[in-house]
């Protein structure tokens, strides 16, 4: 996320000095508050709309914490662009395009207003519901799982680069030199046959998704270079990042802090391309 330096919506005392923005639709949602769109729309108590939403973090003349909840979705994805593109925008949302006004931050926002007291929830007679806290990313768990799949996803050459492909024939291939499943491609790598369980489970999840589909956002589609996709899918304690024409990567809740590539065998590269036809992607 990036921020307007400021930004002022209106020149009263209810002035909200926007911070940053970030959207929350079924193809793109912050990864932190759920597995899946619904999820994440829970976490803030709103209904999981089609259309999706625009959430604008700030402070108000009082320095307390608001996030504006607007329906103008394409308004938020402009000023998210421009801010990304190291350009100003002014992010000021139209009364009626405001949907809700919930104190708090629903995630972690590194910068403050200037010229205003330092952030801090609004006193509970204004607020008058509890305030938004980000999830705690503190310990290993759902939220930091998944913001690490959002990482590995953003920088899919620097992880890649360090997986050699030889390794898993070498250390799971057959005799016959076949190239191994993506359950012993995975196995091998780790090097433990738990982990193996791990991968097995998450595969089959998977393939689940495939005959029934899941919770709207449960599986996304990305664009990656050349005419690949970038493909996200999130479970009960797991998550998976993979290239439609490459390697998957899973990261389980069970195993703090790992990072289990699954080899493309014979039998993942149909499995992502089954995947990418049922996955949400952005407009």
């Amino acid at each position: 996320m990036a921020g307007t330096d400021g930004a002022v919506t209106a020149e009263d005392d209810d002035a909200l000095y926007v911070l940053t923005a970030a959207l929350l639709t079924p193809a793109n949602f912050p990864s932190a508050l759920g597995d899946d769109y619904p999820e994440a729309c829970s976490a803030l108590d709103l209904a999981p709309l089609a259309d999706g939403y625009g959430l604008v973090m700030g402070q108000d003349s009082d320095g307390a914490r608001w996030t504006v909840v607007i329906d103008d979705v394409s308004l938020v994805a402009v000023a998210i662009a421009s801010w990304d593109c190291g350009m100003e925008y002014d992010l000021s949302p139209d009364e009626d395009s405001v949907v809700a006004a919930l104190p708090g931050w629903p995630l972690a926002v590194a910068v403050a207003a200037p010229g205003v007291p330092a952030p801090h929830d609004p006193a509970p007679e204004v607020a008058e519901r509890l305030p938004l806290t980000p999830p705690d990313t503190s310990t290993w768990g759902p939220a930091q799982r998944r913001l690490g799949a959002d990482e590995i996803a953003l920088q899919w050459t620097t992880w890649r680069e360090q997986i050699d492909d030889d390794a898993f024939v070498r250390r799971a291939g057959e005799d016959s030199g076949d190239r191994p499943s993506p359950e012993a491609s995975a196995g091998a790598e780790s090097g433990e046959g738990g982990l193996r369980a791990g991968i097995r489970r998450v595969l089959a999840e998977v393939r689940a998704y495939v005959d029934s589909p899941p919770p709207l956002g449960r599986v996304r589609s990305s664009f990656a270079p050349g005419d690949a996709r970038t493909l996200r899918a999130d479970g009960p304690g797991w998550s998976m990042v993979a290239r439609t024409d490459d390697i998957a990567f899973v990261l389980l809740d069970d195993e703090p802090g790992e990072v289990l590539p699954v080899g493309r065998g014979p039998e993942l590269p149909g499995l992502l391309e089954s995947l990418d036809k049922i996955a949400v992607r952005p407009n």
